[in-house]
């Protein structure tokens, strides 16, 4: 007998579920309460960067999640760019972090390090002064996010049957019934994906775990001129102390605490900078990341301004006008575990608290939690 699923969100964790379940033969009902996905899930780089996660089960869980958003894109007519990624050093700690990482991870990661020439002829936007290379990964992938995410609902209807109501909030799930305002449906299966939205359904369990709500601030650069291409995905050394995946090489520590004297204010705001670029050529910039129960809804300008200004020690592009400046907040867990997963009552799941790493971990991590059902 063909089993029913609802699933509540349309962000990239409710698309990746719906497309676990109906995998799994499940009839999947997709409830979004806004009239098209507008969260998070649209407001990111676009990255899919299995070098952030640490060896193991993560990096596994981001390559699995890679090779199913190429099978999305290319099915879907998704555009995709698989770049890979620079991060470039400019001081001698930075050098020997990043020489650590790629030493431990060359055979699992292909990861290598990169000369100042080498680094110049995969990227005509890295600043040379005081470069002493850069650490190269090939398995990052940029994803147009706001395209993908309009996109993806209409591929899922069409090969899996999966449904969309658009524009409807649940407002009870007491099982089998979810309750639609004045309608009552009923399903086998309850999944509850609704990103920093810790109010509206099982706010007793939301508030019993790990969880805050990140708020992250982020530009848009003008289409470059002539669609010039950055090349990889740019990152400056900030980030090395910013993701997991490099947490286990031995001079981070170091490197951290003159970074705690150097950079305060970017570590006090949660600042690495990033650039990606997407198929018009456009380039996405953050970001900083604010932890907190209750956020302003405003953009902070000196966040901007730090953004920038970091931006210039390692990068140049052909066109450096502002287009677009956001914020976006997305649930993060404060216990250092990677999702949240609860089951509330027999037959409702919850699947949420990826933090940032939604774009990466979402389809694979999906795949494995639904196999349970």
């Amino acid at each position: 007998m063909l089993k029913n699923a609802i699933v509540i969100g349309a962000g990239i964790a409710g698309l990746a579920t719906a497309r676990a379940l109906a995998l799994k033969g499940y009839k999947v009902r997709v409830i979004e309460r806004s009239g098209k996905a507008v969260g998070a899930s649209i407001r990111n780089f676009g990255m899919v960067w299995p070098v952030g996660q640490p060896e193991g089960e993560w990096y596994e869980t981001a390559l699995r999640s890679r090779s199913i958003w190429k099978e999305v894109c290319l099915q879907a007519g998704i555009w995709f760019d698989e770049v890979g990624s620079l991060h470039m050093a400019y001081a001698p700690d930075e050098w020997q972090v990043m020489n650590e990482f790629a030493a431990a991870a060359e055979k699992s990661r292909g990861c290598r390090m990169l000369t100042l020439a080498e680094t110049n002829s995969m990227s005509g936007a890295v600043i040379n002064y005081k470069l002493q290379g850069a650490l190269y990964s090939p398995d990052e992938v940029i994803i147009d996010s706001r395209k993908a995410i309009a996109t993806i609902p209409a591929w899922l209807e069409e090969k899996y049957g999966v449904e969309f109501t658009w524009g409807r909030a649940v407002t009870a799930v007491r099982y089998p019934k979810v309750e639609i305002g004045k309608e009552t449906v009923e399903a086998d299966l309850v999944v509850v994906c609704s990103g920093p939205d810790f109010e509206s359904l099982f706010p007793d369990e939301y508030a019993s775990a790990p969880l805050t709500k990140c708020k992250l601030q982020m530009m848009r650069m003008i289409a470059q001129p002539d669609n010039w291409r950055i090349g990889p995905a740019l990152c400056g050394s900030l980030s090395l102390v910013h993701y997991k995946g490099f947490a286990a090489t031995p001079s981070l520590r170091q490197l951290k605490q003159r970074y705690q004297q150097e950079y305060p204010d970017y570590l006090k705001w949660g600042i690495h900078v990033m650039v990606s670029q997407n198929e018009a050529a456009e380039l996405t910039i953050g970001d900083s990341h604010e932890y907190g129960d209750t956020h302003d809804p405003f953009d902070k300008q000196f966040i901007n301004q730090l953004i920038l200004d970091y931006l210039k020690t390692f990068a140049r592009f052909r066109d450096e006008r502002l287009i677009e400046s956001w914020n976006g907040v997305y649930p993060k867990l404060t216990d250092g575990s990677e999702y949240l997963a609860l089951q509330p009552e027999n037959g409702v799941f919850i699947f949420n608290g990826l933090g940032g790493a939604g774009m990466t971990l979402s389809f694979g991590l999906a795949e494995k939690l639904m196999n349970g059902f």
